[in-house]
């Protein structure tokens, strides 16, 4: 689908025109013109960076409310692995489950069980070298709408697997038509985000007609209300009434933070990289072809993988040492594929090139603008200080070649014109 939605919005009346935002967004999609940021819905990948570095909190999140879950007679909560890392002293992830139903969802499934599955079908495409190596994994929304519009030459090293997330909404769905007999209109499945990534994927998916997927709720949201239902499930006991199926082992909660799901592969040729300017550095080594000899690359827009997305609670850092303590309690691996694939588990379409930095609508009209942006580029100071509201100055040149912006913008061509200015009215005057 080739439609703009986005589930990052800015609030104008909370900017204060800082560039905070404008220097660490990685599509250069932020522009701050008449003292306030303004987002290029074509640009954006929903990376969460200027939500993150917004000191005035004008950069927020969409996503929907709890009350989402009301609209279904039969509820399904779809838990991702990074949930479990927010909580203090978690060694059994099934008090976080009973907790989830006592909250009123009808069935849990887990996303981390998956996970197992997705990273069971990528080692077999490896092995049956089915794929173009090295396979990008295609599970973080971001980097692969990143790889779309800004990478083009590596869109089919993207693997052709649904993220788990998808896969889980499917066999749950299908699990809970089995055993209830109400038909899909009626069943919900609910996922719970640590990013805003994720509401776009599920809103407006890149490979797939449609998601699976009916709410998306904030794990920030549902965090605090969890507290108390996770207390009185341990006070009594009830973490063992919680029978859930599939189970989820120590490589499905390991996809919570980065290097897991390259972990899950059980290969050592694998790359792994977190925090979006790490991930533009690999994708460019990638696209020069100076990454060799590896089978697998794992890229997660947020620092610390998924525990560090925007909506999630704890820091990422000391997320990460929470799920390697669970992992400790856990088999290798509770999930496994069986004999058939499951549904869902393949993208639908082949992700396609979106060409939306093109400086013109025709090849005639991009070359002589690409003139005019060298050209302008040569007269800047290259410091991209991002006082004229663009980026970059080549950002700024491409702005004004495009009608967008004025040379004048720039503080330095002003403060030279000024000084020529000045220098003719003093010739006058004497």
């Amino acid at each position: 689908m080739d439609t703009f939605f986005h589930s990052v919005n800015l609030d104008p009346d909370l900017c204060m025109g800082c560039i905070n935002c404008l220097k660490r967004c990685p599509t250069q999609a932020i522009r701050v013109r008449g003292g306030k940021a303004s987002i290029t819905k074509e640009f954006c990948i929903d990376c969460g960076e200027c939500i993150r570095i917004c000191p005035h909190h004008a950069k927020k999140a969409i996503y929907d409310p709890i009350s989402v879950m009301d609209k279904y007679e039969y509820k399904i909560v779809l838990p991702p692995p990074s949930l479990y890392a927010q909580f203090n002293n978690l060694d059994d992830k099934s008090i976080v489950l009973a907790a989830l139903l006592k909250f009123g969802f009808d069935a849990v499934f887990e996303v981390a069980a998956a996970a197992e599955m997705v990273s069971e079908m990528t080692r077999k495409l490896i092995a049956e070298n089915k794929v173009e190596l090295p396979l990008i994994s295609s599970a973080c929304p971001s980097i692969v709408r990143l790889i779309r519009v800004r990478f083009p030459n590596l869109i089919d090293k993207i693997s052709p697997l649904n993220a788990p997330v998808e896969l889980a909404a499917a066999m749950a769905r299908e699990k809970a038509m089995k055993e209830t007999g109400l038909p899909s209109e009626k069943i919900g499945v609910i996922f719970i985000t640590p990013c805003p990534a994720k509401v776009t994927a599920i809103n407006s998916p890149l490979a797939n007609s449609k998601s699976e997927i009916d709410g998306v709720i904030a794990m920030s949201e549902i965090y605090p209300k969890l507290l108390p239902l996770m207390k009185d499930v341990y006070k009594n006991g009830d973490e063992s009434s919680y029978k859930g199926e599939p189970e989820a082992g120590k490589i499905g909660v390991s996809w919570g933070r980065s290097g897991g799901e390259a972990g899950g592969i059980l290969r050592d040729n694998y790359l792994s990289a977190d925090g979006i300017e790490n991930v533009l550095r690999v994708l460019e080594d990638l696209e020069d072809d100076k990454l060799q000899n590896l089978a697998f690359i794992e890229l997660n827009a947020c620092s610390g993988g998924c525990v560090g997305g925007v909506l999630a609670v704890e820091n990422p850092y000391l997320a990460k040492v929470k799920l390697n303590v669970l992992r400790k309690y856990l088999p290798v691996s509770g999930s496994h594929l069986g004999g058939e694939v499951p549904p869902k588990a393949f993208l639908e379409e082949k992700i396609q090139y979106m060409p939306v930095f093109k400086l013109g609508s025709s090849l005639e009209e991009s070359i002589s603008i690409m003139q005019k942006v060298d050209e302008l580029t040569a007269k800047l100071p290259g410091l991209d200080c991002g006082c004229c509201g663009a980026p970059t100055c080549r950002a700024f040149a491409e702005d004004v070649a495009q009608g967008k912006a004025k040379e004048k913008d720039c503080i330095h061509i002003l403060r030279k014109f000024l000084h020529e200015f000045s220098g003719e009215l003093s010739g006058i005057d004497s």
